[in-house]
């Protein structure tokens, strides 16, 4: 097959298919529960509009502290995609770098405004400031 030399086999485009938060926490638990406010603010904008009437006890190990962090947004995130529960209200007994345990308060969304696939690892690291804990969270929606 020949091609024209001026015309290159592919081409970038922009792609609108990824969300990504900056969130910050002043320790590792105000990080977990800042990044899944977060995360359920996009999925639904106003969270006033979702009840806490449902509650959900979870408890995760990982490698690692970006690890459990993906690990904790993918298990909200896969509620919200099976269940249309979304967390809004966190409260964590037991958080180190590898663990938590947590139970988190929310409801069932009328709608999700975009459904998130994936929690990705795309660039992410947790990075100690000044002001405390700081990452970058990439979402495949």
């Amino acid at each position: 097959m020949a091609t024209n030399s001026l015309t290159p086999p592919f081409e970038v485009i922009d792609h609108t298919a990824d969300w990504a938060l900056r969130v910050h926490g002043q320790d590792m638990v105000e990080l977990l529960a800042n990044a899944a406010l977060g995360m359920a603010t996009l999925l639904v904008g106003d969270l006033n509009k979702v009840a806490q009437n449902e509650v959900r006890r979870l408890e995760l190990d990982a490698f690692d502290a970006e690890t459990l962090l993906v690990d904790w947004l993918a298990e909200l995130a896969y509620w919200a995609e099976e269940s249309q529960l979304v967390f809004h209200k966190y409260s964590f007994s037991d958080v180190s770098e590898t663990h938590l345990k947590v139970t988190a308060w929310g409801g069932v969304a009328n709608e999700l405004q975009k459904h998130i696939k994936a929690v990705t690892y795309h660039e992410l690291e947790i990075k100690q400031t000044d002001q405390g804990l700081s990452t970058t969270i990439v979402f495949d929606v």
